[in-house]
């Protein structure tokens, strides 16, 4: 199992010798290596307030109760919870390498995440996967991985590269930290039994692997017949009804809150009125500035708590259910044989953590992350983004009368597929931003094929200029909203310069920039740089473009997602992500 390979682990005859050590200080026979003393901890097993000592020897609790130690920390007035687990994210959505990423989250009680690698597998394919695992394999986090199912999402998506079953099969064989399969996103594969999509569930089942799943609005027999696949989590439910249908079901439910996607408020009331089994809680997608400056799944449990979740259920939801879901039997309680991965904190409301353990060594103290290795990615991972020079042209709309229009809403990356009568000059459709009607754009940026899909979008309130980003789930092609055509190339080619990232343009000049160069979806620089950066692009949106929806550069990011309903584009054009085909732009008459 995943716990028994653990990237920290030692060979056989030095694991016999830690285990004696931990069940003789478990017996009191040794004094343990470290005992925190004073403090209460919270049982997610029963929920309760534990007046206990912990004792660690090692990497692992050995004993609550009254224990002696070589050292001694005293921890009266705390609150000992066990190490935060995000149960499903993207960390390429917080452009932040593993290292920079650790410094984030270690100090606000992250110990431990699950990633979904699809954004770099749909750049770079099995390699990228396994260079990020390479340069996670360091450091003071658990970084575990279930295997990208979707790559590319579904077939109207152009991709770098594309995973098939023997891909996942190999990396499932090959690497430890490899758990299962990640978010089936091509449900109606599944539900209509595409071989290829049944043939990775089949080496997954065949490995005794479990599977996490992405199916928003699905319902009835075809949730059903998705569900018989072997499928069985959900992080997509945006409504409580689709949330107790799920569950009733059997499915676990992955409550998400996000940057662009925040759903605990929506959701909390199927814990409250049924209790929290079958329940965890997860990020998917996170800025980094709002890690930064408002924590990571600290954040995620404190929104629960304040909308109404015991305290303990949202814990419990964050740690021991999100590691039994995935099978990390040593991680998510602070009880005798599980790894001490131990949070401090003052209180159940703010939940701040005071000081951090993992695997027993303090890694964060008062906000601030301690030692955590550089990590280095090879050379071949920048240098991604291959699109000819564009000029205004390029971004023409020869259309006229009715066209449909995606619909962009706060809180969801659900749009609606919307009709609007176009605004029409010299016999092209163009932006109006009086009417909230922007123009989208998606680039192929992979193989500089010259594909560009157009359309139009509305709910950002955009005024002028343009927003572009290399950050487009899946594919992670290069998507541009904007007011002005000009602008709107100026801030392509300004990416294709910078080799990925996300940029605001108005009046033909840069206003804010944050460079990607790693596979234009990751910076290599220092946390709070990118965090900078990151919300002065969102401060140039809103103050000098007229942007006034939340996080707009991640909403923009799920426009060209197409396994989200209703209405969303690629290179290709517009899809129609109800019935799954490509739909014209222009509606015809009647």
């Amino acid at each position: 199992m995943p716990d028994s390979l653990s990237p920290h682990g030692q060979p056989a005859g030095e694991r016999s010798s830690v285990l004696a050590h931990r069940i003789a200080v478990a017996a009191g026979d040794r004094p343990a290596d470290l005992v925190l003393r004073g403090a209460r901890v919270l049982s997610v097993f029963t929920g309760e307030l534990l007046q206990a000592d912990v004792a660690v020897a090692g990497e692992y609790v050995a004993g609550l109760g009254s224990y002696h130690g070589l050292e001694e920390v005293d921890a009266t007035g705390l609150i000992l919870l066990p190490g935060f687990i995000d149960a499903h994210m993207h960390i390429e959505s917080t452009k932040l390498m593993v290292d920079q990423f650790a410094r984030a989250v270690l100090p606000a009680g992250t110990t431990t995440v699950v990633l979904d690698p699809h954004e770099i597998a749909n750049v770079f394919g099995i390699e990228g996967i396994r260079a990020l695992l390479a340069s996670a394999g360091r450091m003071p986090l658990d970084y575990y991985m279930m295997m990208s199912s979707c790559v590319p999402a579904g077939p109207f998506e152009s991709s770098a590269f594309t995973l098939g079953a023997a891909d996942i099969a190999e990396l499932l064989a090959s690497e430890p930290r490899a758990l299962g399969l990640a978010e089936l996103m091509d449900f109606p594969g599944v539900v209509h039994g595409d071989p290829a999509v049944l043939a990775k569930i089949d080496v997954v089942r065949a490995a005794g692997r479990h599977i996490d799943g992405h199916a928003p609005q699905l319902t009835g027999k075809e949730l059903c017949a998705y569900l018989a696949a072997g499928v069985g989590s959900d992080h997509e439910c945006t409504t409580l009804d689709e949330a107790l249908e799920k569950r009733r079901l059997g499915m676990q439910i992955m409550i998400r809150e996000g940057s662009a996607a925040r759903n605990v408020e929506a959701l909390i009331p199927l814990v409250i009125a049924y209790g929290p089994a079958n329940c965890m809680l997860c990020t998917d997608d996170c800025e980094p500035h709002l890690l930064l400056r408002e924590g990571h799944m600290n954040r995620v449990v404190r929104r629960a708590v304040a909308v109404g979740c015991p305290p303990a259920d949202a814990v419990t939801m964050a740690t021991l259910h999100a590691a039994r879901w995935h099978r990390l039997t040593e991680h998510g309680a602070i009880a005798p044989g599980y790894l001490a991965d131990i949070v401090a904190v003052e209180d159940l409301e703010r939940f701040a953590p005071v000081r951090v353990y993992k695997r027993g060594r303090l890694v964060a103290e008062n906000g601030r992350a301690l030692a955590v290795p550089r990590a280095e990615v090879p050379d071949w991972m920048r240098g991604s983004v291959h699109v000819r020079t564009l000029t205004p042209a390029d971004f023409d709309i020869p259309a006229q009368g009715q066209v449909r229009v995606i619909g962009v809403e706060s809180g969801t990356i659900v749009t609606r597929s919307l009709v609007r009568q176009a605004s029409v000059t010299a016999g092209s459709a163009v932006a109006d931003p009086a009417r909230d009607l922007a123009k989208v754009a998606v680039i192929e940026r992979h193989h500089d094929s010259g594909r560009i899909g157009l359309g139009f979008v509305t709910g950002f309130g955009l005024r002028r200029g343009a927003l572009a980003s290399t950050h487009a789930h899946d594919a992670h092609n290069l998507v541009v909203v904007g007011a002005d055509d000009a602008d709107m190339a100026v801030a392509a080619n300004r990416l294709a310069t910078l080799g990925g990232g996300q940029v605001a343009v108005a009046g033909g000049r840069v206003l804010a920039e944050l460079p990607l160069p790693i596979g234009g979806l990751v910076s290599d620089q220092a946390a709070e740089d990118v965090a900078a950066e990151a919300e002065r692009l969102e401060l140039a949106a809103a103050g000098d473009l007229g942007v006034t929806l939340p996080a707009p550069l991640m909403a923009m990011s799920f426009l060209a997602l197409s396994v989200i309903p209703e209405l969303k584009i690629t290179d290709l054009g517009l899809i129609d992500t109800v019935k799954f085909v490509k739909t014209p732009l222009e509606v015809a008459p009647g």
